[in-house]
């Protein structure tokens, strides 16, 4: 049965702008009215490994679409069979690669489609193992709210939060610009958020509103460009912003050495960013949205791919910092109580390692009683390397893995790769799975074959299991 949800809302201090989210939704996974699919109750039996491929147009890594492929707990184990997930997966809807979650015991996948004709279209998967994974046909659209490249996560079991902002901008007049008489004006542009429950997929509430950067902060310079990595804790939502800065005095002409062409932009001013910002919701609300801002750290904290803030034992939730593809070492605190950031609380990756070079977390997860797993990157060493960290004493253990220093998970650059730039494996990564005391990470360098390696993280062990078979351009991006 198709049903179409309808929904204008108008909360508090948020400028609502009525939402209409457009959904064409089935009952149940076997369209006969037989009801949700539900939340996952049923015991763990299998980890999914997802991959990407690259695209047929411009053979970039990563942006051919998913593919999925569900191991029982022992084939993962196994370090004598392999698989081969380019000839046996199962294409999961996207154009370019699937933004996949999973739920808490791995017998549910949840997508949204990313660009193309079915941007924005959810989908829903009940795993069954192997290639076998059905589709639920509980589909929702969310394009109207989210567009058709949305940015979501699963912000808490069986709910999903997705978001976005456009139309941000601090606009130029080339004639002024050349008079001298321009002068800096931002529009803050407008943030978008929609709740996704997973367990029986609908959209039960929606908001725009103008993003609530304070007058003094639009005439700094300040703007955010991209939202991500939402999580709920309690009656808050937390999202992860691109916060950038310009010089409002400072305009920069360039010209075009062929055409002569002239363009004008706004200085950039990094290095004076007073620090990396989350935007605060209500839930379930969405009401009164405000940023908090760290000064711990100046990096932004919308991540990429990856889910990059969890709730810790403790209650806080503890939020790494990284944005598109650059990540940085930093893990930051937000308290609690407080619900604004614990400044006096630092984790520097870099420092627990003992090195001299740049870190950045390019993915980890919050396991238990402030113990953590970190994959991440050396600035000028090339490789992947993955990590034990404890953010209460804000120490880490280094795990080795067979081909940690392949410059296939770091990526290369043309010169140093035969006239061809190669993507990092690790820049795309999307998920770590984390099933009772093991943590499964599918490593694979751009191109070539790997393994998924599983750490005791009680016993701070690492070991090979089932092997990876590689493809050309290819790689391996989570496990759930």
């Amino acid at each position: 049965m198709n049903k179409n949800l309808l929904k204008t809302v108008l909360f508090g201090s948020a400028i609502v702008l009525g939402t209409m989210v457009s959904c064409n939704k089935n009952d149940g996974p076997d369209d006969t009215g037989g009801g949700a699919s539900g939340p996952d109750n049923s015991p763990r039996k299998y980890i999914t490994l997802t991959a990407a491929f690259p695209d047929a147009e411009t053979n970039t890594a990563g942006n051919g679409g998913s593919l999925a492929y569900a191991l029982t707990l022992e084939e993962a184990l196994d370090a004598s069979k392999e698989v081969n997930i380019w000839t046996n997966g199962y294409g999961l809807r996207s154009q370019r690669t699937a933004r996949v979650q999973g739920s808490v015991n791995g017998n549910f996948l949840y997508n949204i489609q990313y660009t193309g004709v079915n941007g924005g279209i959810f989908n829903k998967y009940r795993v069954s193992g192997g290639k076998a994974f059905e589709d639920t046909n509980e589909e929702l659209n969310v394009s109207g709210v989210l567009g058709t490249s949305p940015r979501w996560v699963k912000a808490a079991e069986g709910i999903g939060v997705g978001v976005n902002i456009s139309g941000a901008s601090a606009p130029i007049d080339p004639v002024k610009a050349e008079a001298g008489t321009q002068t800096y004006e931002y529009t803050r542009g407008t943030a978008s958020i929609a709740l996704i429950n997973l367990d029986d997929p609908r959209v039960p509430n929606t908001t725009e509103f103008e993003f609530p950067l304070t007058q003094a902060e639009k005439e700094a310079g300040y703007s955010v460009g991209r939202l991500d990595v939402p999580v709920i804790r309690g009656n808050k939502i937390f999202i992860g912003c691109a916060v950038s800065k310009a010089d409002p005095n400072k305009l920069v002409k360039t010209v075009n050495s062929e055409t002569q062409a002239v363009t004008w932009s706004w200085a950039g001013d990094a290095p004076n960013i007073k620090g990396t910002a989350t935007l605060v919701v209500d839930y379930p609300s969405l009401a009164n949205p405000k940023l908090i801002w760290s000064t711990q750290s100046t990096y932004g904290n919308n991540s990429y791919r990856t889910m990059t803030q969890y709730i810790g034992t403790d209650g806080h939730i503890y939020q790494s910092t990284g944005v598109n593809t650059t990540s940085y070492p930093h893990i930051l605190r937000i308290d609690k109580n407080t619900n604004d950031y614990d400044n006096t609380y630092l984790f520097d990756l870099s420092q627990a390692l003992g090195t001299g070079n740049l870190t950045g977390i390019r993915a980890w997860r919050y396991i238990k009683d402030g113990i953590g797993i970190v994959l991440y990157t050396e600035t000028g060493v090339a490789g992947g390397y993955v990590a034990l960290v404890d953010l209460n004493a804000k120490t880490a253990t280094k795990l080795t893995t067979e081909n940690q220093t392949d410059g296939g998970f770091s990526g290369l650059s043309a010169s140093q790769n035969g006239g061809t730039a190669l993507q990092g494996s690790l820049s795309q990564f999307q998920n770590i799975g984390l099933a009772g005391d093991y943590v499964y990470l599918p490593l694979t360098p751009n191109g070539k074959d790997g393994n998924l390696y599983l750490v005791n993280w009680k016993t701070k062990t690492i070991a090979k299991g089932i092997k990876l078979k590689g493809q050309s351009g290819s790689f391996y991006l989570g496990a759930y």
